[in-house]
């Protein structure tokens, strides 16, 4: 019952075209409060050395505030044939306004060809956990 309340309470915020609105539960209560754009960037590397390196290298810049690193099985199709690797995930935890730059450095330093790089948006979170990212972060920019 909570859980159909809430995907229509979500839907009704359609309304509002920003992405600095998000849905904050605590528990059976929904608040609409504005937020910054936080984003969670995904790309995969081929070991935990290239990982390691692009996570601290991101940290450093201030671009992230956390980087997880897990291992995955991946299935593509590479220039025409499907190919099968293990590699490594890395979940970026970052800002929207951070993301062009983000992307640059991932880029800069990433092995591949052709680099995974998608941002998904945090439409909610703790608030301790989001006040600690955004100590952590570069100062914000206008988006």
């Amino acid at each position: 019952m909570i859980f159909s309340k809430a995907l229509v309470r979500y839907s009704n915020l359609q309304k509002y075209s920003t992405p600095s609105w998000a849905v904050l539960v605590y528990g059976p209560f929904f608040m609409e409060q504005p937020m910054p754009s936080y984003i969670q960037v995904v790309t995969t590397v081929a070991d935990r050395a290239s990982a390691e390196q692009l996570a601290t290298s991101l940290l450093e810049q201030r671009l992230a505030a956390c980087v997880q690193i897990a291992p995955c099985s991946s299935l593509y199709r590479w220039q025409g044939k499907i190919e099968q690797g293990e590699e490594l995930v890395c979940t970026i935890k970052s800002r929207h306004d951070l993301f062009p730059e983000l992307c640059r450095a991932i880029r800069a330093m990433h092995p591949y060809q052709v680099p995974e790089i998608l941002a998904v948006p945090v439409i909610a979170g703790a608030e301790s956990y989001l006040a600690w990212m955004e100590q952590e972060l570069q100062p914000p920019r206008s988006e």
